[in-house]
């Protein structure tokens, strides 16, 4: 069992900001003795399922958590100057209750509150605090600014209100980050905690891996800011004490607050996030009142659409395979699937608006060309149903859909009143530094001439996911200049510690709800 577990980490997904990547995370905490770990990132939950799903493959508890920003005052309130100095609050979720109202902090953060950054406030913190554990967070945290302004007044009564809402989860944070403010900080902390009776608990506001990755997080910071590591006036941390730290190296600092430590592994036992992967949960589509059943009136749209397709005598092949497909359909589950899908091409389709004729594997289905989610005759073109449904491999169906883009809103706007705005949304994608840009990037942060940097960029081969190992290998110029020159060497050293990581989210351009493809012009996601 860990004697120490880390509660405050940020993964690559605090964009350009953390610098540890999650599929390290787990594998660190191994190394080091850890069987439990939080994430913990700026304002966002990107990267939870995947933290979840790589702390599970190495035997390794996952903690789901979030640094929140907190307003001021009101989410509502954005006046310049006064607004966008929020404070930072770390929660992490004990269960699956916790698990969903943290995410509603979060999407009303984007929602309601978004000021530079996405922001809650006191009072849906307060609405939404069952099954959440708050910590007080960094140096940037309200009780931390209010002790250093020497408000001890304030701060007091800043605890005491977190501490009425979160009853004894709720827990004053400690830090070792070798930050000057932070030694200060501590002593008033602590004293803090002993006269309200509230815990203490130790962590580090790890944002990279090992001590050694400091360096790295300096450039990716500077990329972040627009700065050079030569600017006097750059964000900066003044420490390389920010790493994932040995439960020794914890213990040692905080032996004079061994209750601080112990309260980790209290609060690791406090939070069991558990997910659910390959249940799918679709929304109901409200069938004619005179068929009993949706499965009815599915049968009612194929049989019309075959006749339509291929007259009033269909071919025995083409029946047999039409009763194939819709027993498959039925048997994974998959009507209620067809019938929205159905259901919102059928509206663009009447209302003048332009639908492709289908691409990818739901091509290969005649029940999708029956009832005209797509165009293309599987039967002409010797299409298989097998590629886009089997039953032996459960997985989503997959339609790519296009719409013109011109209309597309229209779409979008039927699905959200039909099912509801908060059942519908757009999914995210991320611009990641892929080896060409990374190099780039790093070279202006370190002073080196555009064109030395451009030269060395133009030296990537223009191939799909090539990474700057792969280019040393094939490039011989690359690697002798390498090995060579040493400002290039650290340039690539550098850019390869960064190389892959998230640099910017935006929505996709072509993403659609339940479908797990791009589909060039419908972005709207369901959910039940």
């Amino acid at each position: 069992m860990s004697k120490f577990v880390h509660l405050h980490i940020h993964s690559e997904f605090s964009l350009l900001d953390g610098a540890n990547r999650i599929k390290d995370l787990p594998v660190r905490a191994k190394e080091l003795g850890m069987d439990a770990m939080a994430i913990t990132d700026h304002g966002v939950m990107y990267g939870a399922i995947d933290f979840y799903k790589a702390c599970k493959k190495e035997g390794v508890k996952p903690i789901i958590g979030c640094e929140v920003y907190v307003a001021p005052r009101s989410r509502f309130d954005k006046e310049p100057n006064i607004d966008n100095k929020y404070n930072h609050l770390i929660l992490l979720a004990k269960n699956n209750q916790g698990y969903k109202n943290l995410s509603k902090l979060v999407s009303l953060g984007f929602t309601e509150g978004y000021y530079y950054k996405p922001r809650i406030d006191l009072e849906i913190l307060e609405k939404y605090s069952e099954g959440l554990i708050c910590l007080s967070a960094c140096l940037a945290g309200s009780v931390n600014q209010a002790l250093l302004n020497g408000n001890n007044e304030k701060a007091e009564e800043i605890a005491l209100w977190h501490k009425k809402v979160f009853g004894e989860d709720y827990y004053i944070e400690i830090q070792n980050n070798g930050i000057k403010e932070q030694v200060l900080a501590n002593q008033k902390l602590v004293a803090l905690a002993r006269k309200l009776d509230i815990p203490l608990v130790a962590t580090n506001d790890a944002h990279y891996l090992k001590k050694e990755d400091a360096y790295n997080h300096e450039v990716l910071l500077c990329i972040q800011t627009g700065k050079r590591m030569s600017d006097v006036d750059r964000m900066r941390f003044d420490t390389d004490e920010l790493y994932v730290k040995s439960p020794e190296e914890m213990i040692e600092y905080f032996k004079a607050f061994p209750d601080a430590i112990e309260n980790t592994v209290k609060i690791a036992d406090k939070c069991n996030v558990e997910f659910e992967f390959g249940h799918t949960i679709l929304p109901n589509y409200d069938v004619p009142p005179e068929f009993p059943t949706h499965f009815d009136f599915f049968k009612k749209l194929c049989d019309d659409g075959i006749k339509k397709r291929y007259g009033e005598n269909p071919s025995k092949e083409i029946l047999d395979r039409a009763e194939y497909e819709i027993s498959v359909i039925k048997k994974m589950g998959y009507v209620d699937y067809f019938l929205i899908v159905w259901d919102f091409i059928h509206f663009a389709k009447t209302n003048g608006i332009s639908v492709g004729p289908g691409r990818g594997s739901g091509a290969g289905s005649i029940i999708a060309y029956a009832i005209e989610i797509t165009d293309i005759d599987p039967m002409k073109y010797d299409l298989l149903f097998e590629r886009f449904l089997n039953p032996e491999r459960i997985s989503m169906p997959d339609f790519d859909v296009d719409f013109s883009d011109t209309h597309r809103q229209e779409v979008i706007d039927y699905v959200s009143e039909k099912y509801g705005k908060d059942h519908v949304s757009q999914i995210i994608t991320f611009g990641t530094m892929a080896a060409k840009m990374v190099i780039r990037d790093v070279a202006r942060v370190l002073d080196v001439p555009y064109s030395e940097a451009d030269t060395l960029a133009k030296m990537i081969p223009n191939e799909l996911h090539i990474t700057i190992k792969k280019a040393l290998e094939q490039n011989k110029e690359l690697r002798d200049r390498y090995a060579a020159d040493e400002t290039v060497k650290k340039v690539l050293d550098v850019a390869m510690g960064l190389e892959g990581m998230p640099r910017q989210a935006s929505t996709h351009a072509c993403r659609s709800c339940y479908y797990k493809r791009p589909s060039r012009y419908l972005c709207s996601t369901i959910c039940s």
